[in-house]
């Protein structure tokens, strides 16, 4: 259904990644007010690689991550660059850069910046600006009435500042609170752990034993590159049942050996699998993913964090009783995801103006039950719920 009467919002977006910058082109195109707040210092979200990590804080123990990205220096993109741009911004390759099919993350970084410049979403921008507080101005106010606070501070002079926006859009990204395995001893063990949030080169390894828990992407990788330097490297996996590359890789160095998880850690640096091996080991690398986390946001209980699933959500995007002015763009997994960020950010600017009108607040909630439901039967983890490879979602503008 389309309006006749459009609306013009202001709209706060959180983050200044991929998902913010289309997020704010979108909106300011569809005519609302945009502010950006950005944590950093430049665009890119989790693409603008920062090479000074926060060892402290790596596991956790800190109350708030100083760094972002989770980039390495050596990851390159595992999508051809075709498929990675925005429709109507293509991510060619450019003279003078990385031309490769497959290019570095820093042609990522500068392919958003260009971005950025050429459609004037700089200027809206506040960058060093951490965003404390999201919360309703009146919580007996829900739905497109609803108006929300938003309390933040300048990473430099911590001068804070409080604003009301009729409404908010989270994009702040799914790739930077570190998730972390149960492992029997792991607080107990006095050597070197740490997350691949903050691994970025292979030199502080170098003759090290170093067990790598976990086998997707980025376990892949770092276990490839710290077989350069690494004396031994044992790489732990849910399954025996690895990629045809990585089987060639292990097959070909003797210093490469494959186990299944870990059963225990000891505090003589024995891991033991549950196999029964074991080896004494330098160091632990956990590629074990990552949680979606926001400490700054307050919906009195509406929208929750239940192992992973954030929620409810209706189509990753829209929480039914707060829809369309508490939005979130880039909550889904295992997606081309630039082409997704741009639809959900389409869809949120022409619900925000009233060019396009959502379902009621009830049949929202039912599908998302629904929805629950399929993912229930088919066996999928509660913490998978935003892994959506292979699910259909209705995220697309008719």
């Amino acid at each position: 259904m389309v309006s006749e009467r459009l609306e013009s919002k202001s709209v706060c977006v959180i983050g200044a990644g991929p998902s913010g910058l289309v997020a704010a082109r979108e909106l300011r195109k569809e005519g609302h007010s945009v502010v950006v707040l950005e944590q950093n210092h430049e665009v890119g979200g989790t693409w603008l690689y920062n090479p000074n990590i926060e060892e402290e804080e790596a596991l956790g123990k800190g109350s708030f991550l100083k760094v972002h990205s989770s980039l390495y220096a050596s990851l390159r993109l595992v999508s051809p660059r075709e498929t990675m741009g925005y429709s109507d911004f293509p991510f060619m390759a450019r003279k003078g850069r990385d031309g490769r099919r497959f290019p570095g993350h820093h042609e990522l970084l500068l392919y958003l910046k260009d971005f950025a410049d050429h459609f004037r979403v700089r200027e809206l921008i506040r960058f060093n600006t951490r965003v404390d507080h999201v919360g309703m101005v009146d919580f007996a106010k829900f739905g497109k009435n609803c108006r929300w606070v938003v309390r933040s501070r300048g990473r430099k002079d911590e001068k804070v500042s409080e604003e009301v926006f009729d409404a908010v859009v989270v994009a702040t990204g799914h790739y930077s609170q570190p998730r972390l395995p149960k492992i029997t001893g792991m607080d107990r063990w006095r050597r070197k752990q740490i997350h691949s949030h903050i691994y970025r080169i292979p030199d502080a390894y170098r003759n090290q034993v170093v067990v790598i828990v976990g086998g997707s992407l980025s376990g892949q990788d770092i276990c490839v590159e710290l077989l350069n330097v690494a004396k031994e490297v044992h790489l732990s996996t849910k399954t025996l049942e690895i990629t045809e590359g990585l089987s060639k890789v292990i097959s070909k160095n003797k210093n490469c050996h494959l186990h299944l998880q870990i059963e225990s850690l000891h505090e003589d640096g024995r891991v033991v699998f549950v196999d029964g091996t074991w080896v004494i080991a330098d160091s632990i690398i956990y590629c074990t993913g990552y949680s979606y986390s926001f400490p700054f946001l307050d919906t009195e209980g509406i929208v929750v964090v239940d192992d992973d699933r954030v929620g409810p959500l209706y189509e990753h995007t829209f929480p039914p009783s707060l829809a369309p002015s508490l939005t979130f763009v880039g909550i889904p997994r295992k997606i081309i995801g630039f082409p997704f960020f741009e639809c959900q950010a389409m869809w949120i600017a022409q619900a925000l103006s009233g060019r396009r009108q959502l379902p009621s607040s009830e049949d929202m909630m039912e599908a998302i039950k629904e929805f629950y439901h399929s993912r229930d039967v088919a066996g999928i983890p509660k913490h998978n719920t935003h892994d959506i490879a292979n699910s259909v979602v209705s995220i697309q503008l008719l």
